[in-house]
This record gives C-alpha cells, sequence and structure tokens, in this order.
C-alpha cells in the first residue's frame, strides 16, 4: 500500500514528552526525525545551525523551500516537532498539506508547567540515568502559568480549525501514552510504517516522576489559582454569534471635523448623522458615504489625528428601537418573509394587521418579550432565519469591523452628552434626543422579564460594554 504522507508533524509543547517519542521513533527504521525544525533560536537541536544546506539566515528567508527540502532529502519518512511559538509562517502549509500527517501529543499543562520550571531552575532538560536526576522545588506562579494555559489553548483551537476545515484526521497521543507499546505501534500503522516500538528500551527517563503538589513551594497559593479556571469552559456560551463583515459601504466622513463614523444598525443612527452634520455644518445627504475600503484608507493618511468612531445603545432600547420599526409593521417589504415566519412558525404574537385598534399595550408588551426570547436561539443559528444586522450584538458587529478598522472612540448612549468632548469637538451642538418609538414607549412597558430576555440575547453585550438595566 502506498505510504499517504510525505513526511509528519509532531504538534506538541515544551514539556510534554516530545522528546521522548522523538527518540523512541528516531530509532524505527523508515523514519529520519530532523528536531525542532522551525524553533526561531536554532535547527532541530539545541546546537543545531544548519541542515540540508539551510542555516537560520536561509531558513528565516524561505521557510517553505526549507520545508521542501527536508522532504525531499531526508531518508525515509521524515518527521519534526512543532510548537506553538515556531514560525508562524509555516503552519498553514502544515495544516493544509494533506501529504504532511499529523501527530497532536499533549500533556496535562500544570505538569508540563512545573516540569518546565524545574529543567529551568536544574539545568537539566533531559534524563537518560534516574542516579543523574536533579530534584529542586519550584515556586508555582499563577499569572505565568495562566499565560501558558493560553498560549497552549489557542495554538490547539488553531490547529483543530485548520484540520475541521480541510478534513483531515490527526493521531492523537496523550503522555500517559508514551509507555503504551501498543498506541504507539497504532501510530506507525497510522504513518504507514513497518517496524515496532518497545518504550522501555528507551535511554530517555522521566524526569519528574510524582504529582505536583509536593513540586511547588506554594501549593495552597497554587490550588487556589488553578480553582479560579475554567477548563469546561463552563463560563463560555454554548454557541458564539457569526461573526460580521465590516459593512464600509455604511461608514461616514465629516472631512473638515476629521470624523469616521461607523454606525452600528440600530444604534441611534439618524441622532448620530443628525450630529455629524451639524458638526461638518452640511446638510446630512451632503455627508460622504458609500467609499471603498481603498477611498477610506487614503482618508485616513489624508487626515492624521482623525477619529473613528462608534455609538452603542442599551441592547433593551435598541431591540425595542428595531422591533417597532422593522418587526412590528407590516408595510416594511424587506421584512415581509421574516415576519410572516416570526408570526406562524416561533409564535411572536404579531398583529395580523397593521394599524391594529384591538393592539394595546398588553399585546405590545408580550410581543416585544416573545421576541426578545426568540432573539437569542436565533442569534446562536439555533433558528430558520438569518439574523439581519440590526438585530446582531453590538460587540459581534464592532468586531467585524476589525476586518477593516477598529473604531478608537466607542460612544455608549448613557455618555452622549459627553460624547463631542470624547470625539474632540466640545463646542459641536449636544446629540439630537431619541424620540421612542410608536405605538408605545419602552418606558411603558419595560420590568424584570424584558430585561432578562434581552441579557439572555446579548450576553455580551452586556458583559462588554458595561450595561446594567435600562432605566
Amino acid at each position: 500500500m502506498a505510504r499517504p504522507f510525505d513526511a509528519f508533524v509532531v504538534l506538541a509543547e515544551m514539556r510534554t514528552g516530545s522528546n521522548h517519542l522523538e527518540a523512541m521513533l528516531d530509532r524505527v527504521p523508515g523514519i529520519t526525525m530532523h528536531g525542532e525544525v522551525f524553533n526561531p533560536v536554532f535547527i532541530g537541536r539545541h546546537d543545531g545551525t544548519e541542515l540540508f544546506g539551510f542555516d537560520l539566515a536561509a531558513r528565516e528567508a524561505d521557510p517553505q523551500a526549507f520545508l521542501d527540502e527536508i522532504v525531499q532529502q531526508s531518508p525515509g519518512l521524515p518527521g519534526f516537532r512543532y510548537f506553538h511559538d515556531h514560525d508562524p509562517r509555516i503552519l498553514p502549509r502544515l495544516l493544509s498539506d494533506r501529504r504532511i500527517g499529523k501527530v497532536i501529543l499533549t500533556r496535562n499543562p500544570l505538569d508540563s508547567y512545573i516540569s518546565r520550571r524545574i529543567a529551568a531552575e536544574t539545568g537539566q532538560w533531559k534524563l537518560t540515568d534516574a542516579r543523574h536526576r536533579r530534584d529542586a522545588e519550584v515556586r508555582f506562579d499563577p499569572a505565568e502559568f495562566e499565560a501558558m494555559l493560553a498560549d497552549w489553548q489557542g495554538f490547539r483551537a488553531r490547529v483543530r480549525r485548520g484540520l475541521q476545515e480541510t478534513g483531515q484526521t490527526a493521531f492523537e497521543l496523550d503522555y500517559t501514552d508514551l509507555n503504551a507499546a501498543e498506541v504507539l505501534n497504532g501510530l506507525l500503522r497510522f504513518l504507514r510504517v513497518d517496524g515496532a516500538i518497545d518504550p522501555a528500551a528507551s535511554r530517555l527517563k522521566p524526569q519528574n516522576p510524582g504529582g505536583p503538589m509536593g513540586k511547588v513551594s506554594n501549593p495552597d497559593e497554587m490550588q487556589a489559582a488553578i480553582a479560579r479556571l475554567d477548563p469546561f469552559g463552563l463560563d463560555r456560551p454554548l454557541a458564539e454569534e457569526a461573526g460580521r463583515s465590516p459593512t464600509v459601504k455604511s461608514f461616514v466622513t465629516a472631512d473638515a471635523a476629521g470624523l469616521l463614523y461607523m454606525p452600528v444598525p440600530g444604534a441611534l443612527v439618524r441622532e448620530t448623522l443628525s450630529w455629524l452634520a451639524a458638526v461638518e455644518r452640511v446638510p446630512e445627504d451632503a455627508l460622504p458615504r458609500g467609499l471603498t475600503q481603498r477611498e477610506l484608507r487614503g482618508w485616513m493618511r489624508d487626515r492624521p489625528g482623525h477619529r473613528r468612531f462608534t455609538l452603542v445603545r442599551h441592547p433593551v432600547a435598541r431591540a425595542h428601537h428595531v422591533f417597532c420599526r422593522d418587526v412590528l409593521p407590516r408595510g416594511r417589504p424587506v421584512f415581509a418573509v421574516t415576519r410572516k415566519v416570526l408570526r406562524n412558525r416561533y409564535g411572536v404574537p404579531l398583529p395580523g394587521r397593521w394599524p391594529d385598534p384591538d393592539y394595546d399595550i398588553a399585546a405590545h408588551r408580550a410581543a416585544f418579550l416573545a421576541f426578545l426570547e426568540f432573539l437569542k436561539p436565533c442569534l446562536a443559528a439555533q433558528t430558520s432565519i438569518d439574523p439581519p444586522a440590526t438585530w446582531a450584538g453590538q460587540n459581534a458587529v464592532i468586531q467585524g469591523m476589525a476586518g477593516f478598522a477598529l473604531p478608537d472612540v466607542v460612544v455608549r448612549d448613557r455618555d452622549l452628552a459627553a460624547a463631542p468632548s470624547m470625539l474632540g469637538h466640545a463646542d459641536a451642538p449636544p446629540w439630537p434626543v431619541a424620540v421612542d418609538n410608536a405605538p408605545f414607549p419602552l418606558s411603558a412597558i419595560h420590568d424584570a422579564d424584558l430585561e432578562a430576555a434581552a441579557r439572555a440575547a446579548y450576553r455580551r453585550d452586556y458583559l462588554v460594554f458595561g450595561f446594567g438595566d435600562w432605566r
């Protein structure tokens, strides 16, 4: 059977047992291990500076050609190790190339962290004879551990996403598997290499046996720090809202004022445009908009010190505004199908005709509450309706702007009185006051149930922008 791979990479981290795994693989006929070939400090081994005619400078200049040379010049099947802090330019190819096998090696992060601290303290990074083991008691640093954990998790997430997008499968190993001959020989079958591995024959030995509590000088602080972590992602929403693209065509410039307005749909856009026109002393329809990304970049280059800003509104007030403007009336062609689906499939009690003399304040509250309750699954992509930008979380909209440029000023609706000063125009007219929507103002129906439903739908907006209950 033809071999499926031209090379393979061990995706791991420091102190996960990757040296031990490499030593065992290197003893298998038909496999040639090259170490950490993309480590920014060395090539392969800790004192390595050259491989296949590439020195550090040549590798830096063309890592793709270096990888090609490894594949072409290695006897047998070449393998190497790649960690999160190795040359990031090569990772997209490693993940997308189906001819490069992926082996993922992991270890309990706490054990890895303590092992690394001990190795740094003792200077002993490998052990071949237990009689020469150097022991040390090290101090657990919570901030350092959390930073390491974040790096590891980010790397694993990127690897996982790359494999998912390309439909590939990796061979996964845990540190504890390195003593299991059956598992290691399963790896050889994955690589389509004949041979066998006997872990007992390895020259490398575990350096720091035993649990972590006896290896640190501050075990109580370590336990307290670990208790604050969220390893299962319990605090993460089950489904994140889909990303948004930067809708640059909606951006508005005020040339004389040096302001670039990046609207969040539904968040006092009309009032902001009115203020911007007053600052520029031009009619609102004379404000430049519809510029391309290239034109906007030129606008920014020509105006050093410009301000890019956006405005966010309390989630309940924004949702009520959008509901009354777009969902409740029947005369909005763009929302006609959506309105029908909301009413007939998802039970939002919208009136069948509009205006409807029987639609009173109790009906309005019930309809708006049902709409807010619908938004939570809708924004989590759990309904048949694709949410328009006016329903999207404001945090998601602003994150989408990052595809072009982030606003450097985010004005909350509660801060409108200070907004002109925040934007460098303290002498500008005050912000226009938003007029509450018909048929009933939010103040007439707002209660704890509406607030709770809005929080459930727009949890990130409340958190990121510091919104409390609407008043």
